[in-house]
């Protein structure tokens, strides 16, 4: 059990893959939309310094507004940083480009690898009545995301359908390996959610193939397809089952919500 929660504290999923442009913050927000549609209470981490996850869901990033910065370096309270959004039963830790300096910062604190760890405290959490904690970590394999793995019970890694998708999780696999050999050893994969899946494109089915032969049971079985109305949902400050329920989009992140309740399910069993 991780020092975060309790047994029956909320699931808390870092959603990491160091390479940018991979679907992480699109996966982040549209899984948590889809939970929160199932009935399910989301709170969606942005640890992004682009804040990507909050523009996405409509926040406002004002000065008064307390950011994941605040929470990670100011000692703000979860409970002053938590924000409603549009959907039921979703929240956000919004961010804002002042978390671009708190790898620096972070690196002069004796405890800067569990400062997020701290702040999502089971206390701190319990307020919120929460089944789930996604956390939506920059594209890169620094403090940040080093806090989110510490702070996590498990990993989610999209990985879009692209040439050299599997270079870098190695990588990546490696630094989870040693996190839990270090600093937080429950820490599990949770799977690989392929995204832009273009089931037209013989390169899509190659990686999907290659991923599945070298990963095995790690990759979830539902697929992210390369949808417009995936793309087009940020700009209107939405998840694409606010923007457009019934696209192949949003079918597809309540498939993988479903699965991943599922997986949820087994573990705990």
């Amino acid at each position: 059990m991780s020092e975060t929660t309790g047994p029956n504290g909320p699931k808390i999923i870092a959603i990491v893959n160091q390479k940018g442009g991979v679907g992480k913050t699109t996966t982040a927000v549209n899984l948590g939309s889809a939970l929160a549609e199932k009935g399910h209470r989301v709170l969606l981490v942005d640890l992004d310094p682009q804040g990507n996850a909050t523009t996405g869901l409509g926040v406002q990033k004002d000065a008064d507004v307390l950011t994941t910065y605040d929470l990670l370096l100011d000692n703000a309270s979860l409970q002053d940083v938590v924000q409603p959004t549009t959907i039921d039963n979703l929240f956000l830790a919004p961010a804002t480009t002042d978390l671009s300096s708190a790898d620096i910062e972070m690196a002069q604190n004796a405890k800067r690898s569990t400062l997020l760890r701290h702040a999502l405290s089971e206390r701190d959490l319990k307020k919120f009545e929460l089944d789930y904690v996604l956390i939506d970590c920059p594209p890169s394999l620094n403090l940040l995301t080093l806090n989110a793995m510490v702070a996590a019970h498990s990993v989610l890694v999209p990985l879009q359908c692209e040439f050299f998708a599997l270079e870098g999780l190695s990588q990546l696999l490696m630094s989870i390996r040693e996190i839990r050999q270090t600093a937080n050893r429950n820490l599990r994969i949770e799977g690989v959610v392929l995204t832009m899946y273009d089931k037209r494109n013989n390169l899509s089915h190659l990686v999907e193939e290659d991923a599945r032969k070298n990963l095995g049971e790690l990759v979830f079985n539902t697929v992210i397809p390369r949808n417009v109305r995936v793309s087009e949902a940020p700009s209107f400050a939405m998840s694409v089952i606010q923007y457009d329920s019934g696209s192949k989009g949003s079918q597809a992140y309540r498939q993988l919500a479903a699965e991943l309740v599922e997986q949820q399910s087994r573990v705990a069993a």
